[in-house]
C-alpha cells in the first residue's frame, strides 16, 4: 500500500465562514485526532486530497507546518451532495505497527449461472482489522456458476496476508436471487385483477 504525502496548515479560524474561505483557495478544512491526543484542526490541499481519497483507506502522510510528520488514513468525508466537492475530511491518526479496523471494498469476478439471476451485495464493504501500513484496497470473489440460494459468507473470502476478519464469519456478504420469482409473482397478480375486471 503506498503512502501520499500531503502538506497540511493548521488553522485557526473556525466556523462556516471559515470554511467558505478555505474552499474558496481550493482547499478543505479537516480534523486529525487519535491517540488520545487533542483535535488538531488542519487545512489540506483540495486537488490533491481528492486524488489521495480515490483509493479506498489511504495511508497520508501528513506534512504539518514544515514541523510534524504523521500518518493518518481518512475516517470521514464530506461531499456537496449536488456538486461532488469535498467539504470537509476527518482524519485518523495512526502508527507504524498499529493494527486499525477498515472496512474494504468487495469486487467480484466470474458470471452467474445462466437463469437471470440476481446477485446482491449484503455488505458492500468487508469490516477487516490490518497493519495501518498495510491496509488492503479491496478483496475479489468469485460468483462463477452460482445459482439462486447461494450465498458467500465472510469466512468464505480469502483475505490478504496481514489482514483479519472483524465481522462474524457467517455474515452473509453476497448472496444470489432468483429474478423470475417477483416476475412471476407480478404476472399472476395481473392475471387476477383482468380475471376480476372480466366478472365485473
Amino acid at each position: 500500500m503506498s503512502e501520499v504525502k500531503l502538506t497540511a496548515e493548521t488553522r485557526t479560524e473556525f466556523g462556516k465562514g471559515a470554511a467558505r474561505r478555505i474552499r474558496r483557495d481550493n482547499k478543505v478544512p479537516g480534523v486529525l485526532y487519535g491517540h488520545g491526543s487533542d483535535p488538531l484542526h488542519l487545512t489540506l490541499p483540495g486537488h490533491d486530497l481528492l486524488l489521495a481519497l480515490r483509493t479506498p483507506n489511504v495511508l497520508i502522510s501528513l506534512d504539518i507546518d514544515g514541523k510534524a510528520n504523521e500518518l493518518a488514513i481518512p475516517k470521514s468525508v464530506q461531499r456537496d451532495p449536488i456538486k461532488g466537492f469535498l467539504e470537509h475530511v476527518d482524519l485518523l491518526l495512526v502508527k507504524r505497527g498499529e493494527k486499525v479496523t477498515v472496512e474494504i471494498p468487495v469486487h467480484t469476478e466470474g458470471e452467474l449461472a445462466p437463469g437471470g439471476y440476481l446477485l446482491e451485495h449484503v455488505l458492500n464493504a468487508l469490516p477487516v482489522e490490518a497493519e495501518a501500513t498495510h491496509i488492503p484496497e479491496s478483496v475479489t470473489v468469485s460468483v462463477e456458476g452460482l445459482e439462486a440460494g447461494a450465498s458467500i459468507h465472510a469466512k468464505d473470502i480469502t483475505l490478504p496476508s496481514g489482514a483479519t476478519l472483524a465481522v462474524d464469519e457467517d455474515a452473509v456478504v453476497l448472496q444470489v436471487l432468483a429474478a423470475q420469482a417477483e416476475e412471476a409473482a407480478e404476472g399472476e397478480e395481473g392475471e387476477e385483477a383482468d380475471e376480476a375486471v372480466a366478472e365485473a
